[in-house]
């Protein structure tokens, strides 16, 4: 755990949040790899829900809905009540809070002080609209983004011409005012989720519950995840959402245990439903074949962006003693490989000349470096040895690697170095966006 969250910062994938002012210990800010990452996860993610997905019948559109929204959304999903409470225990002597859940001995974990009663604490982040505090109306920080769709189940059935079954799929961030954030970038206080909602009549359900829920388990193994690494879990009734009839929790084996990374739910007809109650509105769907009308049962897949990121990240990290080149240098040296999916990758090619003081060499790499740019996210590097940069490259999941020798110079070709195999080519420069395409699969 600590050498990924090194790793995460030394390299440029994730930063403490605030670090200059001490941290903020519910955040953390995506740096330029990082947001590269976590931007291929989500557009890998958009492309299997919106263009990808052939379900056995229905289609899929997205939405992006906003953040704030009229506080009686809360009240009709439940958020509001105990229902979206955790228990809270207080240390009476050190102060500090937690999980009662997460409690195994009646004493407090830091200090062994006593513990206050357990008392119900709700997750909602409040609000202000207004220009004046005290005069301003209160509403809250989605706490999921689902809740957006639902609200605009008719909107985007109208709109978009819709028949039943159909999914509607939402990237967006979320706010949940956790006890004890914890885990690195697994449990925070601002995180983002990709939800993808399927409108359908109940009497399908169960069917399209497990479609789902063997369509995202692939998601996750297509994408490099190991088998043995990912497992699914039946919810108990008692511990189920307080919406779901069916519930699964897919798993990761983190540094840390097994840990959620996405659910599957049936959630019944339970919000379009209540927000018909609430609002007043009438949500039910007609079917103009059969002149049912019908509350459309949801089958949900939540995952979470960050959460994801962490899974592939762990997932892809290893080390190798004495590095892949076998040399007695390298002999005592542990090499960090990661060995992410070409998808995921943050940087998919590096341009390296052999050497930086031979200005033929730095003059052709940068002349490579960007004819290569307009089609991939490629990065230049020259500082240190060649080997040395090659190492670099592996560390942060480069794919492909670049070199300008000087053979270069005579035959207009340039070496590419495979990440995983070590293997070098020989190709034209004038054929090297194909060949690289064609390596990268775009």
């Amino acid at each position: 755990m600590a050498k990924i969250i090194s790793l995460s910062k030394r390299r440029g994938f994730v930063y403490p949040s605030s670090e200059i002012y001490g941290g903020f210990s519910s955040g953390y800010d995506f740096g330029p790899l990082g947001v590269e990452m976590k931007n291929n996860i989500k557009l890998a993610w958009w492309k299997e829900m919106i263009k990808k997905q052939n379900p056995p019948a229905g289609g899929m559109v997205g939405l992006d809905a906003a953040i704030l929204m009229s506080p009686k959304v809360w009240q009709a999903s439940g958020h509001l009540t105990a229902g979206f409470a955790d228990e809270l225990v207080e240390c009476k002597s050190c102060h500090k809070r937690f999980k009662a859940d997460e409690i195994k001995q009646k004493v407090c974990p830091e200090c062994g002080g006593k513990l206050t009663e357990s008392r119900k604490f709700n997750l909602m982040m409040r609000t202000f609209i207004g220009p004046v505090e005290a005069e301003a109306a209160t509403t809250y920080l989605r706490a999921e983004t689902c809740q957006g769709i639902y609200v605009n189940f008719e909107n985007i059935l109208n709109s978009m011409r819709l028949k039943i079954p159909f999914g509607v799929a939402q990237i967006g961030k979320a706010f949940r005012n956790e006890i004890t954030p914890k885990d690195f970038i697994y449990r925070t206080r601002e995180f983002e989720q990709m939800e993808m909602q399927w409108f359908c009549h109940s009497k399908e359900a169960i069917k399209y519950f497990d479609y789902w829920k063997k369509e995202r388990v692939k998601w996750y193994l297509n994408l490099g995840i190991k088998k043995e690494n990912l497992r699914i879990r039946e919810v108990p009734v008692e511990e189920r959402a307080h919406y779901a009839k069916q519930q699964i929790d897919i798993e990761y084996k983190f540094p840390f245990g097994w840990k959620e990374i996405e659910g599957v739910h049936n959630r019944g007809d339970f919000d379009l439903s209540n927000h018909s109650k609430y609002s007043g509105q009438n949500l039910e769907y007609f079917d103009e074949e059969t002149k049912e009308k019908y509350s459309p049962y949801i089958i949900e897949t939540s995952g979470g962006a960050d959460r994801s990121f962490f899974a592939f990240l762990c997932d892809a990290y290893q080390e190798i003693k004495g590095g892949r080149t076998k040399t007695t240098k390298a002999a005592k040296e542990i090499e960090v490989l990661l060995r992410l999916h070409k998808t995921l990758a943050p940087i998919k090619v590096a341009v390296l000349p052999l050497v930086r003081n031979k200005p033929e060499l730095v003059k052709k790499a940068k002349e490579v470096y960007q004819l290569l740019k307009p089609h991939f996210v490629c990065q230049y590097d020259e500082l240190g040895s060649i080997g040395r940069r090659y190492r670099r490259g592996d560390e942060i999941g480069t794919i492909l690697a670049i070199t300008t020798d000087f053979e270069t110079l005579k035959q207009e070709d340039v070496t590419i170095r495979d990440r995983d195999t070590m293997k070098q080519e020989r190709v034209k420069i004038k054929d090297l966006i194909e060949v690289l395409k064609e390596k990268l699969e775009i």
